[in-house]
């Protein structure tokens, strides 16, 4: 079989960040099945199809947060996104975490240059608010050409004899890394919760909901739950 690069988006991927990054689903470990077979398992009863019934204890178990059940399906996602969104998702320390490395490979480097530039809030140090009326051409214009300086300097000191290891130190945070993210339904859901929101940076809150639209078709009913409770997923 042919071998994919793996800054390619797989075939099942939603973009974001304006089409510059992405989030596909690889991967999936059970069903909504499994979680109401987990929650039955003491009474040793194993069923293949979700009836009304089913959906109901599922209900029970969200309701109730009795989690255990969830950790049973498990995704796993390719993710392509700028280093400082990699360093918030990696604060979820319940995820399993493998990227590409710049100490094996120089290919294939892009930069995230957002579309446009949010203004600092003055309430809040650590949030943003877009402001229509703000000039910001000359400053993205700013950004693209440190993002280019920087790639020079780092493929002159590649060309110069230093290794990958020490030249990749002066590449900037806002450039795109691969890696792969496996969780459980669980812990997705917290990340979900705390990601998808209006607390959250504008850049993760759009992976967060492009990953709801690629585990909706796996677990609907988990996901109506939610929007009966106004929750937008």
């Amino acid at each position: 079989m042919a071998q994919q690069h793996i800054n390619v988006p797989p075939e099942n991927h939603v973009s974001v960040l304006d089409g510059q990054g992405w989030v596909g689903l690889i991967d999936t470990l059970g069903t909504e099945s499994t979680i109401v077979n987990a929650a039955r398992v003491s009474f040793g009863k194993i069923k293949t199809d979700m009836d009304e019934r089913d959906v109901k204890l599922l209900h029970y178990l969200l309701d109730n947060r009795h989690s255990s059940p969830l950790e049973h399906i498990v995704f796993t996602f390719s993710i392509h996104c700028p280093l400082f969104i990699r360093g918030q998702w990696h604060r979820h320390r319940t995820w399993s975490y493998n990227e590409i490395s710049r100490r094996y490979t120089e290919i294939d480097i892009e930069f995230y240059t957002p579309k446009h530039l949010r203004m600092q809030a003055e309430n809040n140090r650590q949030a943003s608010v877009d402001n229509p009326d703000f000039q910001d051409a000359e400053l993205r214009a700013m950004i693209d050409k440190q993002n280019k300086d920087s790639l020079a300097l780092y493929e002159k000191l590649l060309a110069g004899g230093v290794c990958r290891e020490q030249a990749r130190g002066v590449l900037p945070q806002n450039m795109m890394v691969t890696f792969w993210g496996t969780v459980d339904l669980n812990n997705l859901l917290h990340f979900l919760s705390l990601r998808d929101s209006e607390h959250a940076q504008w850049e993760i809150r759009e992976y967060a909901a492009a990953i709801k639209k690629l585990i909706k078709p796996v677990i609907p009913n988990v996901a109506a739950y939610f929007e009966a409770k106004g929750q937008p997923w």
